[in-house]
């Protein structure tokens, strides 16, 4: 009798080993607050592919991103006393118009509904262009709408590598091609603050930044070049665009 209860005792303490083991394996993908559960528990089907949070948080800020930055454009198109700004407010009416479209048309076929007001901080920033003048008017449209395009730009990208839906995919990259010319264009005016910039990233960073330590002023040695080993035959032939200018070309959105 001994016998049995000891062996009893031994396989019922492999047993609850075991157990202790195999518990956070198959149930830490499935515990409140995880990533996987998240995205789970925040995602519908859809016949394009899981629609995310994250997914119908980009549709939202594209759609808030036009409806400030076209009247920000329009303004800066009427009242703007130099022709880089004027230029820019332009690039802002084409872009977000186009992009608009894009994401009332994904909207729409995925079910999401969009606002169809400015957020209170964007009307402030609006309100904060309307009544500057000059110098100072140029300087506020060019930087508060390089950290805005900033900001959304780090969102797309994000979204752009882990969605799972074909629509969101497209939009993403869409939005991308116009927020980068929208920033290149700002930068163009030559009125952008990088030191706030930076400082502003800087102040929000959670993490040490890495790489090669700083210039010690000493020619650093070639470094060599990339490239396959041998003759290998390649077909495409990438053209980039010259340095600042963007290709924003793309197929016409689909009603």
């Amino acid at each position: 009798m001994r016998r049995v209860n000891g062996t009893a005792l031994i396989i019922a303490a492999l047993v609850a080993t075991l157990g202790a083991i195999a518990f956070p394996v198959w149930s830490y993908a499935d515990r409140s607050g995880t990533g996987p559960a998240d995205l789970a528990a925040g995602s519908v089907a859809t016949q394009w592919g899981p629609l995310s949070a994250a997914d119908r948080d980009l549709l939202v800020k594209v759609r808030l991103a036009g409806l400030w930055e076209i009247p920000a454009g329009q303004q800066a198109v009427e009242r703007a006393p130099t022709e880089a700004v004027k230029e820019a407010g332009d690039h802002l009416i084409v872009g977000h118009t186009d992009l608009d479209q894009r994401v009332r048309t994904v909207a729409a076929q995925l079910g999401v509904e969009l606002p169809n007001q400015p957020t209170d901080q964007q009307q402030g920033w609006l309100k904060e262009l309307t009544e500057a003048s000059g110098d100072t008017y140029q300087r506020k449209f060019a930087n508060l709408l390089r950290v805005s395009h900033g900001k959304v730009f780090a969102v797309i990208a994000q979204v752009r590598d882990s969605t799972r839906n074909s629509l969101i995919r497209q939009l993403a990259t869409d939005s991308n091609q116009t927020v980068l010319d929208h920033i290149t264009m700002l930068e163009a005016t030559g009125l952008v603050d990088f030191d706030d910039i930076a400082n502003g990233a800087a102040s929000t960073a959670t993490a040490s930044p890495t790489g090669p330590p700083p210039p010690s002023g000493a020619k650093p040695a070639e470094p060599v070049p990339a490239g396959p080993s041998g003759r290998v035959p390649t077909t495409s032939r990438p053209s980039p665009a010259p340095p600042g200018q963007i290709n924003t070309d793309r197929p016409e959105p689909q009603m």
